[in-house]
């Protein structure tokens, strides 16, 4: 099934590679396989600084902090939300990753930068599709095993 994913880069202190892109293209398909998707959809991922990430941070979640991704949901489910009229895909929602904040996470956990952003696209595609870690413990287990499962499946798995 074809999915579209728009990329924005509107920060400038890491280069966001075509291999990260393609990585990112490679996890989100893969994650909507496993979740049984079935629809195209779209999803639009932008990388911003630190400063972006942390007024985001503040004015939709209250938190006067940096994060390293942010998910704005525009359905839940394949059966809701809006559809694009030109190819029939759902627009699942919105992607903000902070690209230094997932270097350093990265640093951090003895991985790759790639990984990271492998990871942060499938934690954050889980939560456009309605799974939430913060507000009920079983959809926090099923978001670990998951992402692990998917990461693993395209090549990325934790070292």
């Amino acid at each position: 099934m074809k999915h579209t994913i728009y990329f924005q880069n509107r920060q400038k202190d890491v280069p966001i590679s075509t291999a990260v892109r393609a990585l990112i293209r490679k996890a989100a398909a893969e994650t909507l396989r496993e979740e049984a998707f079935s629809r195209p959809a779209e999803i639009s991922v932008s990388f911003v600084s630190m400063e972006e990430i942390h007024a985001l941070n503040l004015e939709f979640r209250g938190k006067d902090k940096p994060t390293d991704v942010l998910s704005f949901p525009m359905a839940e489910g394949d059966e809701a939300g809006d559809i694009d009229p030109g190819n029939g895909a759902v627009l699942l929602g919105d992607i903000v990753i902070c690209a230094q904040k997932a270097v350093s996470q990265a640093a951090e956990y003895g991985h790759s930068p790639e990984r990271e952003f492998a990871f942060l696209a499938v934690h954050s595609i889980l939560h456009l599709l309605g799974y939430d870690h913060e507000t009920s413990e079983a959809d926090e287990a099923y978001m670990k095993e998951k992402q692990e499962q998917i990461l693993t499946k395209i090549g990325v798995p934790r070292t």
